[in-house]
């Protein structure tokens, strides 16, 4: 007897495929997970042949697709990916990602069930159980796919249950035509063959409350983010058509960084040791494509252990009109956080690269940088301590009233949410990001390190 570990989430089986007693269906908004992992693999021998019989466990999981409380990520919800293609690399690439259901045209069906049960392991032997199953030895895994068959512009299950209805749009009247219908299936897939951007929004408003899931198909990842995040909300999934693995490795790393604005920071208190008027240097103002708002700013540093949250110049003045969507930054040498925890200096931004926007509670979110202002203004140091491990950190950031950093969270009324550096003194309190000092090319390493 063998043991194998089992993790690849499947939107629901068909219970013909499953040598157990599934749980009873259950009907989600969005998609329901169910996650079925193997306890143990006996193989037997008799007088037909090799027998494997396989014992599994269960659990289901909810995909919530309440709209968020933020208007500014509201498409932030949970999409669901189909899969189309012959390979199988891609095929492997997808559900070492999570995503198992998979597409096939009815003359596929052989295709269907030689990939329904596999390895994602890289080093396996296989070896005939019967005539309808595969056995892999030395995997690290074993899934489970579930694949749907077009049928005369329908999809369906392995047991003939529709589940979709494909539709073509070449023109508006053809958009026009496509309508939320009380007696729909549960799932659209579109295939928008002219435009994508306008069709995909007026979709998304069509379709605005009701219970139907309209996927999209595309063929690149750039396509898919079309989809996704048009009017915010963005459409319900997409179907990747694809025969390259690259574009099913590029589409989860899309997921990941929209992922990431899920993720709290944590952010530490720090209090004001040294404020110190250094001389001139190259400073930079950071312009984003996105507007920010009273205790939003950029994680900024000299040094790789600990980031400064500046605070954008969103706040009303006297002298000068605010603008939400700026930040100044600081030193060219400096660096600045970008998705995927990393880094980059300050001098590398440009029109176009990401950058994380985050709040004084530590909420992140991705925004665009729609451009970058370098010009040569007087700088002051600016020394701060944090109170567990008496660790000095230190920023330096242009002398100015328009430049500020982010205050610690006072809860409700009306905190302060800045403290402009001209006015910071000894004493006050600010908020840091900790994390470990070396970086290779943005990326953390471990290795020794000394930064002063």
């Amino acid at each position: 007897m063998s043991t194998v570990a089992y993790s690849p989430s499947l939107a629901g089986i068909p219970t013909s495929q499953l040598p157990f007693f599934p749980p009873k269906p259950v009907k989600f908004k969005s998609c329901g997970l169910i996650s079925w992992y193997v306890n143990s693999v006996t193989i037997s021998s008799n007088n037909s042949g090799k027998i494997a019989r396989l014992q599994f466990s269960s659990r289901v999981t909810m995909c919530s697709s309440n709209p968020s409380s933020i208007p500014s990520a509201g498409y932030r919800q949970p999409k669901v990916v189909w899969i189309w293609t012959e390979s199988k690399q891609v095929m492997t690439a997808a559900v070492e990602r999570g995503w198992n259901t998979f597409i096939f045209p009815p003359d596929r069906r052989e295709l269907a069930n030689e990939w329904s049960l596999f390895a994602c392991s890289q080093d396996y032997s296989i070896h005939e159980v019967s005539d309808s199953d595969v056995f892999f030895e030395n995997q690290t895994a074993i899934a489970l796919i579930h694949p749907l068959f077009i049928e005369e512009e329908k999809l369906f299950d392995s047991e003939g249950r529709r589940v979709a209805t494909f539709y073509e749009v070449s023109s508006p009247q053809q958009l026009q035509l496509l309508q939320p219908v009380d007696k729909q299936p549960d799932n659209v897939i579109i295939n928008l063959l002219d435009w994508q951007v306008i069709p995909a929004e007026n979709i998304v408003a069509a379709f605005q409350g009701s219970q139907i899931t309209v996927f999209a198909i595309t063929k690149t990842p750039s396509e898919a983010q079309v989809f996704l995040e048009a009017l915010e909300q963005g459409l319900g999934g997409i179907v990747l058509k694809v025969e390259d693995s690259t574009a099913v490795l590029e589409l989860k790393d899309y997921f990941d960084r929209r992922n990431e604005d899920n993720n709290i920071l944590s952010l530490t208190k720090a209090t004001i040791t040294q404020v110190h008027i250094s001389g001139m240097g190259d400073r930079v103002c950071v312009d984003l494509c996105s507007l920010m708002r009273p205790g939003e700013g950029l994680l900024v540093r000299s040094f790789a252990r600990g980031l400064f949250l500046v605070h954008s110049e969103c706040l009303e003045s006297n002298y000068i009109a605010s603008r939400p969507f700026r930040v100044n930054a600081g030193p060219v040498h400096a660096y600045v956080a970008i998705p995927g925890g990393k880094t980059c200096y300050l001098s590398e931004l440009n029109t176009g690269k990401e950058v994380i926007v985050v709040d004084q509670n530590g909420k992140q979110r991705t925004a665009i940088v729609g451009r970058v202002k370098i010009e040569t203004r007087p700088l002051i140091l600016v020394e701060a301590k944090e109170a567990e491990n008496c660790t000095l950190y230190s920023a330096l950031l242009q002398n100015a009233e328009t430049v500020a950093l982010t205050c610690p969270s006072q809860g409700s009324g009306f905190p302060k949410k800045a403290i402009p550096v001209t006015s910071l003194k000894v004493g006050d309190e600010i908020l840091l990001k900790i994390q470990g000092g070396a970086r290779h090319t943005g990326i953390e390493i471990q290795e020794f390190i000394v930064e002063k």
